[in-house]
């Protein structure tokens, strides 16, 4: 199932490591199709490395993997658009014009008020928040999502993480609800 439902990314998205890991594997279910730009990279880049103290060398390692684990993720050509739209932050207006570029139906964000309705429905673009969207995508494929939490949370083994700090992490990177419902897939998700 190739999806051409397209969402664009906000770099709030991408600054919880295991969040930002979880939505990048949905991303490659092909269930919807995954956006961003250089700009949220150098944004969710910075903040990482401001607030969790970690060198940019490394985020830079990681930006290169996201890149290329998800097809034509990178959008360009979207400057122009920006001084288009009236945001209560400016600083959010490049996430609009390049979700209008790329013709994104959805902005995932955890900052749903910068992006008001009546600027948004008017193009087309719903504002999600990362829980519903996650909740969203088991309800659309259960195996899918179970799957594809399941190769998340599977990938980490140099150092192994517990299946409780999986939960625990995806608990404090804002997707509580998503948290439990892995939570109580436990056993079709952590190895035996």
């Amino acid at each position: 199932m190739i999806s051409t439902f397209t969402v664009f990314i906000d770099a709030n998205v991408f600054f919880g490591a295991r969040l930002r890991s979880l939505v990048l594997y949905m991303a490659q279910s092909k269930m919807f199709r995954a956006r961003w730009t250089d700009k949220v990279h150098e944004e969710w880049m910075r903040n990482v490395a401001d607030k969790r103290n970690i060198d940019i060398s490394r985020l830079e390692k990681i930006k290169a993997c996201m890149d290329s684990s998800v097809l034509n993720c990178l959008v360009t050509g979207y400057e122009g658009l920006e001084a288009s739209f009236e945001l209560p932050d400016p600083d959010d207006r490049h996430i609009l014009a390049a979700a209008v570029k790329t013709r994104a139906d959805m902005i995932l964000t955890f900052n749903d008020r910068d992006f008001p309705k009546h600027v948004v429905e008017p193009l087309g673009i719903e504002i999600c928040h990362p829980d519903d969207f996650l909740l969203d995508q088991f309800g659309i494929s259960e195996e899918l999502f179970i799957a594809y939490v399941r190769e998340d949370f599977q990938h980490y083994k140099a150092p192994p993480l517990t299946f409780d700090r999986y939960i625990e992490d995806l608990r404090k990177a804002g997707v509580p609800k998503t948290a439990k419902l892995i939570e109580e897939l436990r056993v079709l998700i952590e190895p035996e």
